[in-house]
């Protein structure tokens, strides 16, 4: 292909991605000042924090397991387990939404259970966690499988054979090694949490101080009060494009 072209296609496209997002900071610069200080921004920031961090956590906890089981290739059935880990990343987010609430509403698959314990999940913060949970989950599980798959099996082998066990092995062996792309994982199922839209509305609804965190507020907002909109855009796009460097340097260590 001609120089020529190639540039051109470059262009175009950087153009197509950067243009977006200069516009919205021109947009936005003016009445951010103003926006920050009204008291409802700042709940939807808390609320969107904290369901994300913890949403990460959980993402943590249940995908490492996930990603050693993917990585050592210890089941029989690791390819249909690997396809599966894939679906939420390719299921329309408004499919992942009604899925979640047909499985935990009150007229969901667990929903007399969890009814008669009392316990309530959709339409509640829990329910923007789970949302968060689902959509960002393979994101971390694709990372870390592969800095799990790097390192050399001869390290855990040699430990073992100095007499360590299976979980000290994996805390002084696998776990430093396979850490920084554990991290990049990490890092960007946060940013994907941060940014979900189509599963909470659905499984969780809209509610100021409980379900409704930033993506969701722009969605109003943007019907209503478009600085505040704005102003919201602007503030995913500054903590998306910090994740973005953050793995990038990790990546590069």
């Amino acid at each position: 292909m001609p120089n020529y072209l190639v540039l051109v296609a470059v262009s175009i496209l950087l153009l197509l991605i950067t243009l977006p997002l200069v516009a919205i900071a021109i947009r936005a610069a003016p009445a951010l000042a103003g926006v920050l200080r009204q008291p409802d921004v700042w709940v939807t920031v808390r609320l969107t924090a904290f369901t994300s961090l913890i949403a990460v956590v959980v993402i943590v906890l249940l995908g490492t397991p996930m990603a050693l089981l993917l990585a050592r290739r210890q089941v029989a059935a690791w390819r249909i387990i690997d396809t599966v880990m894939d679906i939420p990343v390719v299921l329309p987010p408004a499919v992942a939404g009604i899925g979640l609430l047909m499985v935990f509403g009150r007229r969901g698959l667990l929903g007399p259970l969890l009814d008669s314990l009392g316990i309530d999940v959709a339409f509640t913060t829990a329910a923007v966690i789970i949302a968060q949970v689902f959509v960002a989950l393979p994101l971390y599980v694709r990372a870390a499988v592969i800095g799990l798959k790097t390192i050399d099996p001869d390290f855990e082998s040699v430990a073992m054979v100095e007499g360590a066990n299976t979980w000290q092995v994996f805390t002084h062996i696998t776990l430093p090694l396979a850490a920084p792309a554990m991290l990049s994982g990490a890092t960007l199922a946060w940013a994907r949490t941060l940014g979900e839209f189509g599963a909470t509305i659905l499984f969780a609804g809209n509610l100021v101080g409980r379900t409704q965190t930033m993506s969701l507020a722009i969605y109003i907002d943007f019907q209503s009060s478009l600085h505040t909109a704005l102003a919201l855009s602007f503030l995913l796009v500054l903590v998306s494009f910090g994740a973005l460097l953050a793995v990038r340097a990790m990546e590069r260590q």
